[in-house]
Parts: structure tokens; C-alpha cells; sequence
């Protein structure tokens, strides 16, 4: 939520003595602080000095002009806002205000009232600014290069070309990899490292819709382009004009829509769904997915020229098997992040955990390992993380992805995971007449993990044995 107006620090600029009486009465009246000053040279020196919410600036000063004293104020960091007051108004005047930065221009005499409400609402734009400037600052942080976690080679490489391409101007990069590496991360690192920073970043999932949804999401519609389009809507690529769009799973994408996109990356514009009229913009588009693109283009589910288009700067990101340096440094972060949330001390893992991690091969990648650590951090009661506390999956390190697959063979018409999970559950739950501790050494699970998924699929305790 962005600040209250009230209590806000406001300097008046005016060399008529009266003027700043009356302004810094009703000012200091509503809850304001408020500073005087009778020259510009003044009104200079103070601001550099002081931070200011807001200046109440006399276009015709005894010794400089407002727009000398303007450009100053819009000089310092973070810049109050300006409105400025005047008798000898003039368009050109006006003009070269606004094109400084100045809030508003108000003639003399003006109405007290009037000015005071003009005032609040500048210092809601302040405050709307500030709470904005505020957000960007906290997600250059969160999304910096520095948390690209890892210290292999292969990660270190791509710390130093997001680098690159952040600070080049490239306009198409196209990141691939395996579900759950970090590819949304990484585009979100280009963003906020590059220029761009300030400027929206947008991002959608091309599976995630409809073809005709997402011909809207991306492009925008008119007003009565379809049947439950009531109101003109602009698109991601409009409303993210000078900043990002990020396309996840591109390869995913209808043929239909790939075409426009290839378009639009061609020339830049655009129209609306139902518009008549090319919309130009200038974005960044950052493409992402896990599927091979070049088979593809062979077979005929991805379109050539459109692929060629895209990969001007591939960024290809290994699976975590190949950066077995960078398990156990994800695996401290993501410690340090969850026994905050929880509210735990965790210091780490004792030697068997670690081994055991290590050896994993992680086919779910860093997504994997971050929800198995924030199982463990979750359901752990000591300050180590121990072999106990990891999934029986993890904990079994010598049993290969082939040994597994004897036991369960998956269906051609696939599973929901989830199910057979709550179905496991519940078997092991009436083999042991839901002795949980029993149950437990079933599925490979301490009791604690037990009575958590439990909870999470609704299964009752039908009869209160505690192993």
C-alpha cells in the first residue's frame, strides 16, 4: 500500500511574503511540514540539503527562475514533485515545465482550496512512485544474477553470458532446458540486470490457454472481436512496450499463433484481435522451453523460420545431474530460505543426508530439490537434516530408475501422481490397522511424514494407534 499524504514534507518557494504565510498555514493545518524559502539560490541550497515531498515554486523569482529551481528538484534522488505558480503564465512556459517534470502550473491568484487538493493528489503520485520504486528495488534483488545459485562451471558460464545478453541489446533470447531448472528465474535475471529493469516484465504460459485465449493474452482485442469481448483489452506485448515478455513453453504454441508471433518479431507491430489498425512496440522477448525444437521443426509441430527467429541468443541450461556441484549450494540456500519460514533453526545436513543428495540424480531438477528441502525443513524436529528426513526415493541411493520402474509400470494413458500417492497411503494405512509408525516403514516415511500427508489428502484417523 503506498504511504498517506499526510505528514509529508513540503517546501514553499515564493518571494512574497504572504503568499508563503497563507500556504504554510493550511498546509501545516492538514498535517504537513513545511519549509519556507524567498529566492531560488535558497530553495537550492535547501534541497540539497533536505529531501522534499513536494515544491510550491514561484515561476518569477528575485535572483533566478522557477525552472532553474525545477531543474535542480529533478535532479535529486529520490525528486519531490513540482507545481508550479505564477502570474505571467505562458504556453511556452507551460510547455518546458511539463517537458522537466513538473507536476502541474497554476496561475496566480489561484483558489487555496483548489491548490490544496492539487497538492494531495501530487503527493499521491509521490507515494505511488516511491512504493513502485520500492518494488523494482526489491525484485532486482530477488532476481539478481547473484541468485543464480551454484559454483559448477556450467552455472558459473551462465551467470556470465545473462550478463552479457542483460546489458547487450538483444531483442530475442531463447532459453532451454528441462522442467524445473530455472528457466523462468534466468528470465527474469536478463530483466532485472539489463536496462530494462524499470520497465514491465510480463510473462505467460503458452499451455496454459486456449489458442483463441491466448491470441487475446498476447495481442489484445477490440470490443465485440468475440462473443464475451464487452470491453477493448490490450495485450502482454503492448502493455509491456520498452520492457520484457516472457514466453514459457513456446514449444508449445499453436502453428496458427506462431506465425503472428513470427511477424511481430519481424516488424515490431501488431494488431489487435478485431482491430484494423498496426500497433508498434518495442519489447524484449525472452522464449523458453523444454521440448527440442529442432525435432520439432522436423516434425512439423514447430515452425522453421519462426525457430531460426528465436534462437539468435540460445541459452541452454544443463540438468542438474550435470551440475553435481551445485546440488549441495541449492541445497543450503533452500535450507536457509524454509528454516526462516518455518520459523526453525536448521543449520543443514549431517554426512548420510548430504551423500545421499549428492548421489540422487534429480530428474525433476532444481524444482525437486527445492519442495523435497522444504518437506524436510517442514516436518524435521532436529537442527540437522538427517537420511530420515528424505524421501524414500533419495534415501535408496543404490536403487536405479530401472529397478523402480519394475515395481510401477505407468499406464499409456498416464496417472494423477497425486492419486497414487493418497492411494499408497491409505494401503499402507489399513495393512497396519493406521498404525502410523508401521505405516511409515511402508512407504519409507518417518511417523511425522505420515501423519503430514494425511492431512494433506483428508485421509480421517480411523483408529488412534500411535507406533
Amino acid at each position: 500500500m503506498s504511504q498517506p499524504s499526510r505528514h509529508r514534507r513540503i517546501l514553499v518557494v515564493d518571494d512574497e511574503k504572504l503568499i508563503r504565510w497563507t500556504l504554510r498555514e493550511r498546509l501545516e493545518k492538514d498535517g504537513h511540514v513545511v519549509s519556507e524559502a524567498e529566492a531560488g539560490l535558497t530553495a537550492i541550497e535547501m534541497l540539497r540539503q533536505e529531501e522534499f515531498d513536494l515544491l510550491l515554486l514561484d515561476f518569477k523569482l528575485p535572483d533566478i527562475d522557477g525552472i532553474e529551481v525545477l531543474r535542480h528538484a529533478k535532479e535529486r534522488r529520490p525528486a519531490p514533485a513540482v507545481i508550479l505558480m505564477t502570474a505571467f503564465a505562458s504556453v511556452q512556459n507551460a510547455v518546458e515545465a511539463m517537458k522537466l517534470g513538473a507536476y502541474d502550473y497554476v496561475k496566480k491568484p489561484f483558489n487555496l482550496d483548489e491548490l490544496v487538493l492539487e497538492c494531495e493528489r501530487a503527493l499521491e503520485t509521490v507515494s505511488l512512485r516511491a512504493e513502485v520504486s520500492r518494488y523494482h528495488s526489491l525484485d532486482r534483488a530477488r532476481f539478481s544474477v547473484a541468485n543464480l545459485v551454484g559454483s559448477s562451471p556450467q552455472t558459473q558460464a551462465i551467470r556470465t553470458l545473462v550478463q552479457r545478453v542483460a546489458k547487450s541489446g538483444a531483442r530475442t533470447i531463447l532459453i532451454t532446458g528441462e522442467t524445473g531448472t530455472g528457466k523462468g528465474l534466468l528470465a527474469r535475471a536478463i530483466h532485472f540486470e539489463s536496462e530494462l529493469a524499470a520497465t514491465p516484465f510480463m510473462n505467460v504460459t503458452c499451455t496454459a490457454l486456449q489458442e483463441t485465449l491466448l491470441e487475446s493474452e498476447l495481442f489484445g482485442h477490440e470490443k465485440g472481436a468475440f462473443t464475451d469481448a464487452r470491453t477493448t483489452k490490450k495485450g502482454l506485448f503492448e502493455l509491456a512496450d520498452s520492457g520484457t515478455v516472457f514466453l514459457d513453453e513456446i514449444g508449445d504454441m499453436p502453428l496458427s499463433l506462431q506465425g503472428k508471433l513470427l511477424r511481430f518479431l519481424e516488424d515490431k507491430t501488431f494488431r489487435r484481435l478485431g482491430g484494423t489498425r498496426d500497433i508498434l512496440v518495442d519489447v524484449r522477448i525472452v522464449a523458453a522451453t523444454n521440448r527440442d525444437l529442432k525435432a520439432a521443426v522436423k516434425e512439423g509441430r514447430f515452425r522453421n523460420d519462426l525457430y531460426y527467429r528465436l534462437n539468435v541468443i540460445p541459452i541452454p541450461i544443463p540438468a542438474l545431474a550435470q551440475r553435481k556441484a551445485d546440488v549441495m549450494d541449492l541445497a543450503r540456500h533452500f535450507v536457509a530460505i524454509y528454516a526462516e519460514e518455518f520459523k526453525k533453526v536448521i543449520k543443514g545436513f549431517d554426512h548420510d543426508a548430504a551423500k545421499a543428495l549428492n548421489a540422487y540424480p534429480w530428474p525433476g531438477n532444481i524444482r525437486e530439490l527445492k519442495n523435497t528441502i522444504e518437506r524436510a525443513i517442514l516436518l524435521s524436529d532436529r537442527d540437522v537434516l538427517t537420511l530420515e528426513d528424505l524421501p524414500f526415493e533419495i534415501r535408496d541411493g543404490t536403487a536405479s530408475a530401472a529397478a523402480r520402474s519394475v515395481i510401477f509400470t505407468l499406464p499409456k494413458e498416464g496417472v494423477d501422481l497425486d492419486q497414487v500417492h493418497k492411494d499408497l497411503l491409505f494401503q499402507a494405512l489399513e495393512r497396519s490397522r493406521f498404525n502410523k509408525t508401521a505405516s511409515g516403514k511402508l512407504l519409507g516415511l518417518n511417523r511425522d511424514q505420515v501423519r503430514y500427508w494425511m492431512r494433506k489428502y483428508g485421509i480421517a484417523d480411523k483408529q488412534a494407534v500411535e507406533g
